[in-house]
């Protein structure tokens, strides 16, 4: 595993860093900003700066289209690399804490927190 942020938690009392990896870790956005991939790509490819609940500081990929991430929003991050951004080994992950789902997303709903669009489902009246 080459997300070695997620590996570690960080014990107040004792001031110290432990080992126990995890999935997921809860973080705070320091920045947002826009970042050029590797060649022969060319975009402008949304990234975080996250400060993580163990005190590490990261650079996260910010998934999908669209975004209403600012200074201070508290996302949820996962590993998983972005092979043309330089450092970046992480993502945040869409539709948890203040990260929004991918408004009118159709298709690969559940990587993007978009919700089944579509009329509300009723339940049927019983016949009397």
């Amino acid at each position: 595993m080459k997300t070695t942020s997620l590996k570690k938690w960080f014990n107040a009392k004792d001031r110290t860093f432990k080992e126990n990896p995890s999935s997921f870790k809860r973080g705070v956005v320091l920045a947002v900003r826009t970042m050029t991939p590797r060649k022969p790509n060319s975009a402008l490819r949304k990234v975080a700066r996250v400060r993580l609940s163990n005190k590490q500081e990261i650079t996260a990929y910010i998934p999908g289209e669209g975004h209403e991430l600012a200074e201070h929003s508290i996302v949820l991050v996962r590993g998983g690399r972005v092979k043309d951004l330089a450092g970046v080994k992480y993502h945040i992950v869409r539709g948890r804490f203040d990260t929004t789902g991918v408004a009118g997303r159709q298709t690969g709903r559940s990587k993007y927190g978009a919700k089944k669009s579509g009329a509300p489902k009723t339940a049927a009246a019983p016949a009397a």
